[in-house]
This record gives C-alpha cells, structure tokens and sequence, in this order.
C-alpha cells in the first residue's frame, strides 16, 4: 500500500492535505482496505467547529461501521457531498476523489501532532505484525 508524500497522517488513519491554513482530509488507503467495501459516509456539518482528534462521523462498510476522527480542528468549510449518494471513491481513489471536508486550521501548530509519510509507514508496518 502506497503512503503518499506530501501528506500527513493520524494513528487514527486519516490523512491531512495542507493548502496555507485550509487542510483536505481523508481516510487511508490502510483504513479502507481494512474496512472492505465502504456503504455509508456520514460527514461532518458545514460550519462545524471541530477540536482536534475528535469523533466528527462515521465511516460504515459491509464489515463494521467506525467513528471518523478529524486529525485537525477547525471550522468545516466544505464536504465531498457526492460521497452521500456513493461512497465507493473512498475504496477506489481514498487520497484524490474520496477526500472527506475540508476544514480551516484553528491553529496550524496543530499538525506538529501528526505522523511523516515515514512515519505512518512505521504504524502500519507495526500493525501488520
């Protein structure tokens, strides 16, 4: 499984796309593949205020239905709306068309808590033991 560059992570497996104080997360190609087949995205609100490493939904899949973490806190600036109708991109593409919300950084100092590409690689590696 590849861990793009570029990007930065969460142990919870959601992944952070930074453009200035605005970040794109996800979940990762490791969450969705061990998730299987995704049937149901519940997303956050628009206009939300989210704290840093707290439940903001729902990821539900043909195995198990799991809490969705936001890796950043902030105001909720957009969802990928197009997920309610279909959440198959999230299996198919989870870094480009499966993307989640888009959120303004309530403080950009926030992200000094998430992991390197290198170091999710370390995660799970570890979690494949």
């Amino acid at each position: 499984m590849a861990v793009p560059a570029g990007l930065l992570y969460s142990k919870e497996h959601e992944w952070v796309k930074l453009d200035g104080d605005v970040a794109t997360v996800g979940i990762t190609d490791y969450a969705q593949n061990s998730l299987g087949d995704i049937v149901y995205v519940e997303l956050p609100r628009v206009g939300a205020s989210l704290t840093q490493f707290g439940s903001v939904g729902v990821v539900e899949s043909v195995k198990a239905v799991s809490d969705l973490f936001t890796p950043v806190g902030g105001e909720v600036l957009g969802i990928n709306d197009a997920l309610e109708n279909d959440a198959a991109p999230v299996n198919r593409d989870p870094f480009g068309d499966g993307w989640m919300w888009k959120i303004k950084l309530a403080d950009t100092s926030q992200t000094s808590a998430l992991l390197s590409p290198e170091q999710y690689e370390a995660l799970i590696a570890e979690a494949a033991h």
